[in-house]
């Protein structure tokens, strides 16, 4: 979700980033924020296959929120004895 809050990504974007994650763990996960509206799985018709992965506004309104849970995390990692 917040690679894809700085704009289109490719599978392989996404995947390179999150890190040890399957394919088939990512892939479910997309999945799942799109049907939940969260995002926009666009195929082109291309060779090789070329799929892009894009937030929608309801994936965008989340950001307020997401930036509070990283402000949060930051705030107490920095508060850990």
């Amino acid at each position: 979700m917040r690679d894809l809050l700085e704009g289109t990504k490719r599978f392989g974007e996404l995947k390179k980033s999150v890190g040890s994650i399957t394919q088939k763990v990512l892939t479910q996960n997309l999945r799942e924020m799109e049907a939940s509206g969260l995002l926009i799985r666009k195929v082109y018709a291309e060779v090789p296959p070329r799929v892009d992965y894009t937030l929608t506004e309801l994936g965008y309104s989340l950001k307020p929120i997401l930036d509070a849970m990283v402000e949060w995390g930051t705030s107490y990692k920095n508060n850990i004895p």
